[in-house]
């Protein structure tokens, strides 16, 4: 059976649906799993065996040139993509419903129309799959991934799972402590508001006796980073990192502290102990509870179908709890 994977981004997005690929493997080794994504997050792909083909499309800079011809280059592209027994589309926006139809198989899978933002999306659908939008989406990728292949993952499945992440490159910087507890910090963001506010990192890293380090994407984000640690010099802050050498970074790591955001996400992938601070984003749905992976969230009241950019309230999250809720997790914390 050849099956393909279609979620085309954010990174956190493509994380929270690579855990699939793990069961599926397990179920039946002889399965071919290809990914459809966006170029820009290809390097996240790469190494992962249970892949056997990533296929690639860049609608992102079509957007982005406002360019009708770069579009349609891109659909027809998909047209070449199989053929397939199953596509299975984790995302449910239109743009990657459509990829999907696209794509050359008999079957393409989707969640229906209550169970997306994007209502238009499950029309280009053969079947569709109802499960509840807000519901966790760890548990979403895996309850489509079942009613595709007839599989019975379970929430015990995730919790035992192995890490899938991995990495060409071993990264090494004399920035990491032999000595103290590494911990990665995480400034950035998508929006401003799902950023937790510069003094209140540069109070946490005065409170805990630890090696401090900050990774950044954007000249915005690096700004973020270097307020904390002209505030805070036992900071360091690195070099921007392509997602390969994050991904070998955060192997490295003690506990990785940062908002909702791809690469908090990724310590869970890892297997590394993490706090994802939440605001205008909903906790419970965008992130899974491990013993090693926790996380706390302002008391703002939070509507996954529609995110209020406006809504600050990650700013009052206690400093204090982030503390103690670190010291546990580090004292608990065996490599």
């Amino acid at each position: 059976m050849k099956i393909a994977i279609v979620k085309l981004s954010a990174l956190g997005d493509i994380v929270h649906a690579m855990i699939v690929l793990q069961f599926i493997k397990k179920y039946n080794q002889k399965i071919e799993i290809d990914w459809v994504v966006e170029e820009s997050y290809k390097e996240l792909l790469e190494f992962n065996t249970d892949i056997n083909k990533i296929n690639v499309v860049n609608l992102r800079k079509a957007k982005k040139k406002k360019s009708i011809y770069l579009l349609l280059s891109e659909l027809k592209k998909a047209r070449k993509f199989g053929p397939y027994d199953l596509v299975i589309d984790l995302q449910g926006l239109i743009k990657s419903a459509l990829i999907s139809r696209l794509i050359r198989s008999p079957l393409t899978i989707g969640f229906d129309k209550s169970s997306i933002r994007e209502r238009m999306a499950s029309f280009f659908y053969n079947k569709t799959y109802k499960y509840e939008y807000k519901s966790n989406v760890i548990e979403r990728n895996l309850a489509i991934v079942n009613f595709a292949l007839g599989l019975s993952f379970s929430y015990q499945d995730i919790q035992n799972k192995i890490p899938f992440l991995y990495s060409n490159f071993n990264y090494s910087s004399n920035k990491l402590s032999t000595i103290k507890n590494n911990i990665l910090l995480i400034p950035g963001a998508s929006f401003q508001s799902k950023r937790y506010p510069v003094d209140k990192f540069v109070e946490l890293t005065k409170l805990l006796d630890a090696n401090f380090l900050i990774i950044s994407g954007d000249s915005e984000e690096k700004d973020l980073a270097n307020q904390i640690q002209a505030q805070s010099p036992n900071v360091a802050v690195l070099e921007r990192l392509n997602i390969d050498s994050i991904i070998s970074l955060i192997s490295q790591i003690d506990l990785v502290i940062g908002s909702d955001t791809g690469p908090t996400h990724m310590a869970w992938a890892l297997g590394i102990p993490s706090i994802t601070l939440f605001g205008p984003t909903p906790g419970e749905r965008n992130t899974f509870i491990t013993n090693i992976n926790r996380f706390l969230e302002s008391d703002s009241k939070v509507n996954p179908y529609k995110i209020n950019k406006n809504d600050f309230s990650i700013k009052n999250i206690n400093v204090e709890e982030i503390v103690q809720l670190s010291c546990k997790l580090l004292n608990s914390w065996r490599k």
